[in-house]
């Protein structure tokens, strides 16, 4: 009960910071009046320690009790406004997400910059309810930071708020912002399905090895896995020896076209038909394969590579979503 009152203080407090600050832009310079700051549950403990000496001291009129007891209120208090200077005046120079896929962490950069002549340190960057990303900023530096954020559903999503925060110097305050980008990531479908890739278009099946007479794919070399990888595909031989998660590449029909469509899954909902093409778009750029994209309302034409394996995701990531 109490985690769930929490939570509906913070949202209602985060509504009230957004109305009150406004939609962000980029680049951008955090100022005095959009700063918040408490103490954290160590400078609780130190202000409740500081009352008991207090107490102590007038009550048995000892001078040098309530001295030190003022002394250690200055550095808490000068601690309170270093806190607040190690995020006032930074700024936020470039953002950008990249797309990923529902279900999976994807990648958000924040590249901050530091005009002061003295360190910030102790700063964290959270996207929703991930794991904060920590970081500290030289003098002069500017660094980019990569935050992880998770969508779990495919289409155009606009990036929620940004939390900035740190403890420093001495970890008895927290000062925080809250960042509302203009930021945008399309969040493609999962690439799950079991069914193999449909028969390459008539007249553009090319061998690339013409020794391999056999049907099979040629092994042609080992890159690095990335997560839209099959399993499968993984050379395990390596990963056994100690190296590096790699997967194989096949050149057996590098030069096939695919057309890719519902064709044949018209017993699968929408969302399965869409994650089926979006394994298909991978295995077709895993093989260097080319293929095309023939929807009802999405149509990309033939072609391969990055670039227009990010196209047909795109269209498939969009497809039955309304314009924003």
């Amino acid at each position: 009960m109490f985690a769930a009152l929490r939570l509906r203080t913070v949202e209602r407090i985060a509504r009230w910071a957004r109305k009150r600050q406004g939609e962000d832009g980029v680049p951008l310079v955090l100022r005095a009046r959009r700063l918040y700051i408490l103490p954290t549950r160590a400078g609780y403990t130190a202000g409740a320690l500081l009352f008991v000496m207090l107490i102590a001291g007038l009550n048995y009129t000892n001078s040098l009790a309530l001295l030190l007891t003022f002394v250690l209120a200055g550095f808490v208090l000068v601690g309170m406004h270093e806190c607040q200077r190690t995020l006032q005046g930074l700024e936020l120079v470039r953002a950008q997400a990249a797309d990923c896929y529902a279900g999976r962490e994807g990648t958000l950069d924040l590249c901050f910059a530091n005009g002061a002549r003295v360190s910030r340190r102790a700063l964290t960057v959270r996207a929703g309810s991930g794991a904060a990303a920590p970081f500290d900023l030289a003098p002069g530096a500017q660094s980019t930071l990569r935050v992880s954020q998770r969508c779990e559903q495919r289409g155009r999503h606009r990036l929620g708020r940004l939390e900035l925060a740190t403890t420093a110097p001495f970890g008895l305050f927290r000062c925080w912002t809250w960042l509302h980008l203009p930021v945008e990531v399309i969040v493609y479908p999962r690439p799950l399905g079991t069914r193999p890739l449909p028969p390459p278009a008539e007249g553009r099946v090319t061998r690339v090895a013409a020794s391999n007479t056999s049907g099979e794919e040629e092994w042609t070399s080992l890159r690095a896995y990335q997560p839209s990888d099959s399993p499968r595909s993984i050379a395990w031989k390596t990963v056994a020896r100690g190296g590096p998660f790699m997967v194989g590449q096949y050149a057996g029909i590098a030069g096939s076209d695919y057309r890719l469509s519902f064709s044949g899954l018209e017993l699968l909902d929408l969302e399965a038909r869409l994650s089926q093409l979006c394994a298909w778009a991978d295995e077709c750029a895993r093989l260097g394969a080319g293929c095309a994209l023939d929807l009802p309302e999405a149509q990309v034409p033939l072609g391969r590579g990055a670039h227009h394996r990010a196209l047909v995701l795109r269209a498939l990531a969009l497809y039955g979503k309304a314009a924003p």
